[in-house]
Parts: C-alpha cells; sequence; structure tokens
C-alpha cells in the first residue's frame, strides 16, 4: 500500500485541521490505518487508529474528545480531525498503515506539517 497525506498547516490555538491519507494500492480493508506525530526534539507518537475493516478507532490520551480519525472506504481514505488545536499539538504528522497480521506499522506516508501558535 502506497499513501499520501495532506491537510497540514498553521492556524491559531482553538481552530481546527483536517488531515487526510489516501491509500492505494492494496486492500484497504485489510489494514489498520493510523495516525503519529513527531514534535522537534521528540520521538514520534501515536496519536490516533482506525481498524479499516470495521471501523474501530483508538486515540492516545491527550488528543481524546478533541481528534476524530474516520474512514472513507470508496475513495480508501483516512482523515484525522483535528478540532480545539492547542500549540502543544505542533508537529509533523504522518500516516501509516500496518496489515491486521502484523504488529508494526509497515507503510508511510509522507509527513505534514501542523503549526499551531498560541
Amino acid at each position: 500500500v502506497q499513501l499520501q497525506a495532506s491537510g497540514g498547516g498553521s492556524v491559531q490555538a482553538g481552530e481546527s485541521l483536517r488531515l487526510s491519507c489516501a491509500a492505494s494500492g492494496s486492500t484497504f480493508s485489510s489494514y489498520y490505518m493510523g495516525w503519529f506525530r513527531q514534535a522537534p526534539g521528540k520521538e514520534r507518537e501515536f496519536v490516533a487508529s482506525i481498524r479499516c475493516s470495521d471501523g474501530t478507532t483508538y486515540y492516545t490520551d491527550s488528543v481524546k474528545g478533541r481528534f476524530t480519525i474516520s474512514k472513507d472506504n470508496a475513495k480508501n481514505t483516512v482523515y484525522l480531525q483535528m478540532n480545539s488545536l492547542k500549540s502543544e499539538d505542533t508537529a509533523v504528522y504522518y500516516c501509516g498503515a500496518r496489515r491486521t497480521t502484523v504488529v508494526r506499522y509497515e507503510t508511510w506516508g509522507q509527513g505534514t506539517q501542523v503549526t499551531v501558535s498560541s
């Protein structure tokens, strides 16, 4: 599967952004799709994921209630709606994919920068 991420930008604290990750080349429903982020000087961290077969979602605690991951199977696209953004959400965001039969993410899209100014 190949991934193409888009939708980053610069916003003020409290505003919203939506990231998109378009997948191609494999059966979308056989994958978990996830969003990760990496802030300067920090390790890449998990943000959210979705099981494409049934839509089951997972979130890191710091984004629960503010971020929503969703999918459009017809478009083979996963979205990350980010509301009430905070300065600490500033990072490069990456989408990743892994087959449901493996543990580690196997494929990554290019990063997209999200900058939140307070």
